[in-house]
């Protein structure tokens, strides 16, 4: 097999184990890690220096080229920027889902056709599939369901899943990874898996944006349902609907942020029932296993990385607009974050929610 790869390395046993894997496959692997912080920033965990010695180091003990793609300005603008503006628009975005949509899957695969190759190769835990009844490539979910990371891939179109390997995803466990990278003698076999958003270190996501915009957020108030004002909150960047902790309020009974209104710079709380709506309407979308949703269609979805699937009836609105209504109320459905559905172990679409 002649096929060339370009395999995204980030200093990971997944992705190293992903080199691995490929080469195995009979590919001609070539391995690249996205720089997307400077190593002197304090708050940069994303392609830290370390992690690029780590993964020039798995390159060379398999015996591969490496390279190395600079795309700080890109991730600053798209990734970062967006994060920040949609905090400032009282939105909770998951900069993970724009990363892998904008940065992995656009300018890295702009990157290997520079490179000469047909594919590129990430660590995610996902399955691909063509269904030659609907002439379409599914995206599946990974055969370890505790390490399945679908949700965040949702938004890959055709053209990407026509050129993209995830060979992580038939994998039966991480441990089976990680003894894969042992006798193979990499030097991240045991490397931790890396946590929350890369690019917000040691600090709240509330001071990493004021850090950054150097910027200070104006006070306003907290109001109920009712509008009735029930103290003042420290700016609207500091709170995200499902919110309890830190509001700094003494209240008679819990309370819970509902919703923040940006034009009147207030936070909206709530009881705990009032957080519950069985309504989603989502922008934005992307659909994977088919063109367009025709009528009613009966899937599950998930509101957000951790939420479990719940049944629901999904209509398409208009060219980017699909309504969905659960079955039961479910809580906390915030802005910004996406909603992704499902047909079994196979990836519908999903879209941003509004």
């Amino acid at each position: 097999m002649n096929e060339k790869v370009l395999i995204a390395m980030s200093g990971g046993v997944d992705s190293s184990v992903t080199a691995l894997l490929m080469q195995e496959k009979g590919y001609e692997c070539i391995g690249c890690t996205m720089k997307l912080a400077d190593h002197k920033d304090p708050n940069a965990k994303c392609g830290s220096e370390q992690d690029l010695k780590d993964a020039e180091a798995v390159a060379a003990r398999i015996g591969i080229p490496f390279h190395i793609a600079d795309y700080r300005k890109e991730f600053s603008k798209i990734v970062i920027g967006r994060f920040i503006d949609d905090y400032k628009a009282g939105r909770t975005p998951n900069p993970c889902i724009i990363c892998n949509r904008y940065m992995k899957f656009g300018y890295l695969f702009e990157k290997a056709k520079e490179l000469g190759c047909n594919y590129v190769a990430t660590g995610h835990y996902v399955r691909i599939r063509y269904d030659e009844e609907k002439k379409r490539y599914l995206l599946l979910k990974a055969e370890d369901l505790k390490k399945d990371q679908s949700y965040v891939l949702y938004s890959l179109t055709q053209e990407q899943l026509a050129h993209a390997k995830f060979p992580l995803g038939e994998e039966p466990n991480k441990e089976h990874v990680r003894e894969l990278a042992e006798s193979h003698a990499l030097v991240n076999a045991q490397k931790g898996d890396s946590q929350d958003i890369c690019f917000v270190k040691g600090q709240s996501y509330s001071e990493f944006i004021e850090n950054r915009t150097h910027k200070k957020f104006k006070p306003g108030n907290f109001v109920d349902a009712q509008g009735n004002v029930l103290g003042k909150h420290k700016g609207i960047i500091h709170y995200t609907v499902g919110q309890r902790k830190g509001l700094g309020l003494a209240l008679p009974a819990p309370m819970y942020v509902k919703e923040i209104n940006v034009e009147r710079n207030e936070v909206i709380l709530t009881d705990n029932a009032g957080l519950f709506t069985n309504k989603v309407i989502a922008k934005d979308i992307n659909l994977i296993d088919c063109e367009r949703i025709e009528g009613e269609r009966r899937l599950k979805a998930r509101i957000r990385y951790h939420h479990a699937e719940q049944p629901a009836t999904v209509r398409q609105l208009d060219d980017d607009t699909l309504e969905i209504i659960f079955d039961e109320p479910q809580r906390a459905i915030t802005k910004g974050q996406s909603v992704v559905m499902y047909e079994g172990d196979i990836v519908v679409g999903g879209g941003i929610i509004i």
